[in-house]
């Protein structure tokens, strides 16, 4: 039976939502990526909504081809600034390489990410095999064969995706544990990864670009749904 993990960054810290053979079996909370990966052992593979892998002086393809796919829910694409500009120590530093390295500033929100980006890519490296990056937007999308048209904190937007995970097979209980304490939409972006990590365990997954891009240092980088 495929064990598959969907995780999906948020303010406190991760929330993660497990599917067995595509259904749910639970969700939890964990304030590093790491707990995840210790107390989902076992599991075929683990999604993350978090960039992995960077360009080693541009943006990357992945970004772009995704954020063309959602449409109205473009915005949700972060552009992962290359490599060099995450190893800065401080916002104004990474601006300055970020516009030296691609003529354009770096986005205040997205160096926000940094602790996580850093955590994920380092696990990453250590099990590149389990780990690999999905966007929940995307996920949706696939599953409903078009761009959503309502944003996920909206009323519309949440029974829109509740809908769609319901109609594949992902029913989230009105009981979730301490996981319950998460937003609902980072809830079911969890799961949207999770959905997704079950397609990649099964093949049925399609990454964005397909082949994934190679960084020239032996990292490729790619978006699965």
């Amino acid at each position: 039976m495929t064990r598959v993990i969907g995780v999906h960054a948020y303010a406190l810290g991760w929330v993660a939502v497990e599917l067995h053979a595509g259904v749910f079996t639970r969700a939890l909370l964990a304030s590093t990526l790491y707990e995840v990966i210790t107390n989902g052992s076992g599991a075929a593979v683990i999604g993350v909504d978090i960039p992995l892998g960077m360009m080693p002086d541009r943006w990357r393809v992945a970004d772009t081809l995704v954020a063309e796919q959602l449409g109205p829910r473009r915005s949700s694409v972060v552009r992962t600034p290359p490599e060099p500009v995450w190893n800065e120590p401080d916002f104004a530093a990474a601006n300055k390489r970020c516009r030296e390295l691609t003529g354009r500033q770096l986005d205040r929100q997205v160096w926000s990410l940094r602790p996580k980006v850093l955590e994920a890519n380092a696990l990453w490296q250590r099990h590149p095999t389990l780990l690999f990056e999905a966007h929940p937007e995307l996920s949706f999308r696939t599953m409903a064969g078009q761009p959503l048209e309502h944003a996920k904190k909206t009323w519309a937007g949440q029974n829109h995706r509740a809908h769609l995970l319901a109609h594949n097979g992902i029913y989230l209980p009105n009981r979730l544990g301490p996981a319950g304490q998460a937003p609902a939409d980072d809830l079911y972006n969890a799961a949207a990864i999770a959905w997704t990590a079950h397609r990649r365990a099964t093949g049925e997954a399609y990454s964005s670009p397909n082949p994934p891009e190679h960084n020239g240092a032996g990292t490729f980088s790619a978006i699965w749904a």
